[in-house]
């Protein structure tokens, strides 16, 4: 009996982001990227990512992590997992590119990178892999066959089927379908993003066409493109369209400058030095003759598209004399964000260029054709859709059935699955954390109390109450204190904080007469009263902040009580704590 192949699923199967998956075997382990997943309504937080525990209880076992192509869902963890664990990274030039610039960013020591090519062939641990190009939204993505004791595994990576891609390099369907021979290929994995969109997607290189049709129909008017910072080929689109008009072009956004250079420099990106120009030249340079690309097409706050559309970049003012394009489409939780840019730069006189008016986007995943025949290439024995919403993963598994496998043949699978790969074929094998892990821009752990606060206090305000007692004297000290914002309109802020410290002077009265001089207690005390008025006063549920000061005990000690609100539970202090920065799917 062969030695069994454990997959560990701990991100990407059920949402777009945190793609992460773990290849196990005698003991070895090897990571299969290692991606975020962009905040959505989680103010404060910067990345969600997978959570690592089962990882770094392995740590000592981890062979390497393959990196498949370089979009933030599959790279973006690294910087994290990194503080912790000692491993080689394997990924093609421009991947590792993006990776060693995210660690530097991070202040990381660089660990060691090897660089893969096209039909390169490697032992990584127990695992003889093989690396494919594939064609995708980002240049040099890689699909991978690890040869195991159980046969071929085959993972797509992100990929559509292009026969026309902007740089000639096509997804290699000719050598799977050699490895679908004798003894074929046991399992596949392959990305499902567009399994529920029928037919094909259209060529990355139409796009250069409408591009010129675009700036051509906008002739004296400065042109500023909007699109992913790592979708080269899209670049190299706009590029063109702008030389062919007389345009100079000029890079702007942190992230777009980074990509563009290093792009340059492995000679994916061909674009004359005499047609570039900084962002310190835009000034001088003439409107009617400029192209800018730049970040922030998905409507992200500190990209450059957002603040030219607030009025405060430093470089750009936007006007009635500029078109923006939108070379990309939203990502699924960003609509209502691109919408509000849309709104903002159009207030500002721009005219607007998007996907929903002309073919200025297309797709980097295949779409359902594209799957089918992915799937007539490989012809796997078996198989496990990956990389998707839910409702992703179901399309694909349907087309798995439609094309002729059996039910048995066909396992679909979620974030935390194990399943274990045997001569009997496919079985899940157990669970590990499936949670959101939760962190800052510094890559600090951020809890669910604190978002929870964070979210109270931007959409219902806070109540401050400070009660200073004397417990000599058993009677308050001073009248209580009540300051409160985002909760009632300005004009009414007086009349309501008056009667919250009328309500709580009431209580803590009462509380007093009873004998109770805890501070905890009066806490509670002055933490109900407030609630109580709050809510059936207004209907309104703020974030309630009692700070209780107690005077008077013998030796002149003073005792300051005092919580952050948590309006859900009411128990005093709770959302205070720091809480566990995880999460769990599915709110």
């Amino acid at each position: 009996m062969a030695a069994p192949v454990t997959l560990t699923f701990l991100g990407g199967l059920g949402e777009i982001g945190r793609n992460c998956a773990a290849l196990e075997c005698e003991g070895r382990i090897v990571l299969l990227d290692c991606g975020q997943l962009f905040p959505d309504d989680l103010p404060g937080v910067d990345a969600v990512l997978p959570d690592f525990s089962w990882l770094l209880e392995r740590a000592d076992r981890i062979e390497a992590c393959l990196v498949t192509h370089a979009h933030e869902d599959h790279i973006g963890g690294l910087p994290y997992l990194l503080r912790h664990v000692e491993m080689p990274i394997y990924g093609s030039a421009f991947t590792l590119g993006m990776v060693a610039g995210k660690l530097e960013f991070a202040g990381l020591p660089r660990p060691e990178l090897v660089t893969l090519a096209d039909h390169d062939r490697r032992r990584i641990g127990p695992f003889d892999c093989e690396f494919l190009p594939v064609t995708h939204s980002t240049p040099q993505g890689l699909m991978t066959i690890f040869g195991t004791p159980q046969g071929r595994i085959l993972h797509s990576s992100d990929f559509k089927l292009d026969p026309t891609p902007v740089d000639g390099r096509v997804t290699d369907l000719p050598r799977l379908r050699q490895l679908s021979g004798d003894p074929g290929i046991r399992l596949l994995l392959a990305d499902s993003t567009n399994a529920d969109s029928a037919g094909s997607s259209s060529s990355e290189s139409a796009i250069g066409p409408v591009l010129e049709q675009v700036f051509a129909e906008h002739e004296g008017r400065r042109i500023v493109v909007g699109a992913f910072s790592s979708h080269v080929h899209r670049i190299q689109q706009v590029a063109a369209a702008a030389a062919g008009t007389g345009r100079t072009l000029v890079v702007l956004g942190p992230s777009m400058v980074r990509n563009v250079t290093l792009a340059r420099e492995l000679g994916l990106l061909r674009i004359d030095d005499r047609m570039l120009a900084t962002a310190d030249d835009l000034e001088g340079l003439e409107p009617a003759r400029t192209c800018v690309v730049c970040t922030g097409s998905q409507g992200e706050p500190r990209a450059a598209l957002n603040q030219m559309a607030q009025g405060r970049h430093r470089f750009l003012t936007v006007g009635e004399d500029d078109t923006i394009v939108f070379s990309s489409h939203p990502i699924p939780g960003n609509e209502a964000a691109v919408s509000r840019l849309h709104n903002a730069l159009a207030r500002r006189g721009a005219k607007l260029v998007h996907s929903g008016q002309l073919g200025v986007h297309t797709t980097g995943h295949g779409k359902r054709e594209e799957l089918r025949e992915l799937h007539e290439a490989a012809d796997p024995e078996l198989f496990i859709p990956v990389h998707g919403e839910y409702a992703h993963l179901v399309a694909h598994h349907e087309l798995a059935l439609e094309r002729g496998m059996a039910p048995d043949r066909v396992l679909r699978c979620t974030d935390g699955d194990q399943v274990r790969l045997t001569d009997d074929g496919l079985e899940l094998a157990g669970r590990v954390s499936d949670e959101y892990v939760m962190v800052d821009e510094r890559g600090r752990p951020v809890g669910e109390d604190l978002v929870e606060e964070r979210r109270s206090l931007s959409g219902e305000g806070f109540v401050l109450v400070r009660v200073v007692v004397d417990l000599g004297r058993g009677r308050l000290a001073e009248p209580p204190l009540v300051e409160s914002r985002g909760w009632v309109d300005a004009s009414e802020r007086d009349r309501w904080g008056a009667d919250v410290a009328g309500a709580v002077r009431e209580a803590v009265e009462a509380a007093l007469a009873e004998g109770v001089h805890d501070a905890e207690e009066l806490t509670r005390r002055t933490r109900r009263a407030t609630g109580k008025l709050v809510s059936s006063g207004t209907g309104r549920r703020p974030a309630l902040v009692p700070v209780v000061e107690v005077r008077g005990r013998p030796g002149g000690n003073r005792d300051a009580v005092g919580n952050r609100g948590d309006r859900r539970s009411g128990k005093a202090g709770e959302a205070g704590k720091s809480g566990n920065a995880r999460r769990r799917k599915g709110r």
